[in-house]
């Protein structure tokens, strides 16, 4: 191999090191690694949402970006704003977005944990347990009353939902739809 072939692949092996490193940086550091909802999933969870729903949808954890491209392209009337931390992940929905643009689509790289729900016509989220738990105070104190909250895998411990629905996968995933209580 050449020397200008060897510093190729040695830059290429760094590359995903890093990329790799910063994988798992951010899955310590958020409590989940980004992983897409699956089509099954999706087609679920946008069956609990109206077409015609207008104002902000909050995807909170976009990943890669699946699910937000498919509720802007289900809700062209909302403006769909998808917050991802990792920046690996967030960088690929830039590139998605950049070739094939949603115009409803808004990629927020920051922790929605800091940012206002108020307003929110909608709420989306695929998160774990423990972000759940935290999540739902926020939820509570910011959501106008009867706002939907759609999750999938992972419920919000000690709410009810007002449909579950089960995906016909391999793993029998459930998919939440909530009404915000209101503001507590």
């Amino acid at each position: 191999m050449s020397a200008a072939g060897t510093l190729l692949f040695l830059l290429l092996v760094i590359l995903l090191l890093g990329a790799m490193l910063s994988i798992v940086f951010h899955t310590v550091r958020t409590g989940i690694s980004p992983m897409p909802s699956s089509r099954r999933v999706r087609q679920q969870l946008l069956s609990l949402v109206p077409p015609d729903l207008e104002g902000p949808v909050l995807e909170l954890g976009a990943g890669w970006g699946t699910l937000a491209v498919a509720l802007a392209d289900h809700c062209p009337r909302a403006e769909v704003h998808a917050y991802e931390l990792s920046p690996l992940p967030y960088a690929f929905c830039r590139l998605r977005q950049r070739l094939r643009p949603r115009p409803n689509l808004r990629l927020l790289r920051a922790d929605f944990f800091t940012v206002s729900f108020t307003g929110a016509s909608a709420v989306v989220c695929y998160l774990y347990p423990g972000a759940m738990l935290r999540l739902a105070p926020k939820l509570a104190a910011e959501l106008a009353p009867g706002t939907p909250i759609l999750s999938h895998t992972f419920a919000l411990r000690g709410w009810t939902p007002t449909r579950t629905l089960v995906t016909a996968d391999l793993y029998r995933t459930r998919v939440y739809r909530y009404a915000a209580p209101g503001r507590i």
